[in-house]
């Protein structure tokens, strides 16, 4: 099998491939990362055994690799990257995967040690393996740990979207919407470790890689196209590393804020739960991007923040399943649609835990009751052929709000279309106009008081028509969505489940604030520098850390 050698990059060599053809919703192409153990052909690979430490505490790294020798960089990520350790010459070992790797882990032995400094500054690293042979091949893979600190803490921290990373994370043929040779007729595996190493394009991108939601003009006539899957498969990097990872979303939010002269720690989602006091020394929690899975206690968490008078600014999307996490966290359980028949939890007086849609009536925790929006009620827009020649914006219909001061915006105004800020996912509501004006309507459970400030519109179909060039990407989802919508999937109920919308709103909590821009693609605007999009966002931090 011939390597993917880009020209443009030629720092990063591409990683294994294999290719194998995968047969739900028609015929797709599975292709991912894995190890060969091929003695000629340059490989390497590691994961640490945390995604959090503290500092005095050891970071474990575990490695696979056909080089005799590699080396591992710590940095601490950011606007101005800081090396803090750089381990050099270590042994390597080529090691297999063992079966059912990617739920029981890949039991790699451990290949080097770091202890964390003492004063070691909070924040997110990245840990950089490189393996060469000779002057000519080199070989490089990121991984990833976070440091939170209970002193010197900031007004601002930003909750990484762990989870969602997590269940896209493809490495080895693997993930929550993937399954390589699964029994049973799984086409995805329901249960995914954090003892595997994460695929390409997740923590680290090349400047310049396209996003999941690109401006692009869609000429009418002609079939959509999937820039990032293009740049993915020809550059040698994850199919889904535009769906979720640091490198896409938090990244990007992280250097603009530290542009700003904003100060913000990072964690990781479990790091909300593993301890309580964490949230409550900061003024504000940022979630951003792609930010899909959360499991009950981690919504909890955020809900006593904000009912204690914490304030959430949310530019993310997608809020859909709930998860659980087992094996002391490193064990990641979602069974999605086959929850009736697979989880354990169902019809037990558990059953409120079962991993799968926050709108399945068993649980009875609609997503909107948390953050205001529901996942159910988006969620494509400006990807491949949903809403794909859609403004890219938010319609504004409260421009006297708050969070648009300085802007001078009036009704009817769009802003953020130049950078495809409302796209890939976003979450809405059911609605009704009143006078010009969306209201929530009385199918959904929305916190007293909120006010839809703006909006746009999605859609869950992709219309096939058979041209030349046509391959969806995500077809016809409406069954699925009629069905959790509205319990059944009927002709009108499959046509009401094609339309979706993206909001931003903002309401009161307790004694707490939330304001949520509901869209994967917010931070594309941030790292676009677009005007309004940078202005709301400071508008809502500035607000939210005052004293």
């Amino acid at each position: 099998m011939s390597k993917k050698v880009s020209a443009e990059l030629p720092e990063q060599m591409p990683s294994n491939f294999v290719p194998r053809r995968q047969g739900f919703d028609g015929v797709k192409t599975l292709y991912y990362e894995t190890v060969f153990q091929d003695p000629a052909y340059l490989e390497v690979f590691t994961y640490t055994d945390r995604m959090s430490y503290r500092p005095g505490e050891t970071v474990r790294f575990h490695t696979s690799t056909t080089a005799e020798r590699f080396d591992i960089s710590i940095v601490r990520d950011g606007i101005r990257p800081q090396k803090l350790a750089h381990l050099e010459g270590i042994s390597g070992k080529s090691v297999g995967l063992r079966d059912r790797f990617y739920e029981r882990g890949c039991d790699w032995p451990e290949s080097q040690t770091w202890r964390v400094p003492d004063d070691a500054p909070a924040g997110f690293y990245i840990a950089t393996s490189v393996a060469s042979k000779g002057d000519v091949h080199r070989e490089q893979e990121h991984g990833f740990f976070v440091l939170p600190r209970k002193d010197r803490r900031k007004e601002i921290l930003l909750v990484a979207a762990t989870g969602t990373w997590r269940a896209y994370n493809d490495w080895g043929g693997h993930s929550h919407y993937v399954g390589d040779n699964l029994i049973d007729y799984w086409q995805f595996a329901p249960k995914v470790t954090l003892h595997r190493p994460w695929a390409r394009g997740f923590i680290w991108l090349p400047p310049g890689a396209p996003r999941r939601a690109t401006k692009q003009p869609t000429a009418i006539g002609s079939p959509p196209r999937y820039l990032q899957d293009e740049f993915a498969f020809s550059r040698g990097f994850s199919k889904f590393c535009g769906s979720a990872g640091w490198a896409s979303y938090e990244r990007p939010f992280l250097c603009w804020a530290e542009a700003q002269g904003l100060e913000v720690d990072v964690i990781s989602q479990a790091d909300m739960i593993a301890d309580p006091d964490l949230l409550t020394a900061y003024k504000c929690v940022v979630f951003v991007g792609h930010d899909e899975y959360w499991t009950w206690e981690m919504r909890e968490a955020i809900e006593q923040y904000i009912e204690s008078g914490g304030n959430v600014a949310r530019f993310a999307g997608n809020f859909h399943f709930q998860i659980r996490l087992e094996d002391d966290g490193t064990t990641q359980v979602c069974y999605k649609d086959r929850v009736s028949e697979k989880d354990p939890l169902a019809g037990t007086k558990d059953e409120r835990r079962v991993a799968t849609d926050w709108s399945d009536p068993r649980i009875g925790w609609p997503g909107e009751q948390t953050f205001g929006l529901s996942s159910e009620y988006g969620c494509f827009a400006g990807v491949g052929g949903n809403a794909a020649r859609g403004s890219g914006g938010f319609t504004i219909y409260d421009p006297n709000h708050w969070a648009f001061e300085g802007l001078y915006l009036g009704y009817g105004d769009v802003i953020g279309s130049e950078a495809q800020i409302f796209g890939y996912e976003v979450d809405g509501l059911d609605y009704e106009m009143i006078d010009g004006i969306p209201r929530p309507s009385a199918r959904m459970k929305t916190p007293e008081g909120l006010k839809i400030l703006a909006m746009g519109l999605a859609s869950n179909l992709e219309q096939a028509y058979g041209r030349k060039g046509e391959s969806l990407k995500w077809g016809d989802e409406t069954t699925e969505v009629a069905l959790r919508r509205y319990g059944v999937a009927t002709e009108a109920a499959r046509a009401a489940a094609a339309r979706g919308s993206g909001m931003i709103v903002a309401f009161q909590k307790g004694r707490g604030s939330v304001f949520h821009a509901g869209s994967c693609e917010w931070v594309a605007g941030l790292q676009q520098h677009d005007p309004a999009t940078c202005h709301v966002t400071r508008n809502v931090l500035d607000r939210f850390t005052r004293s």
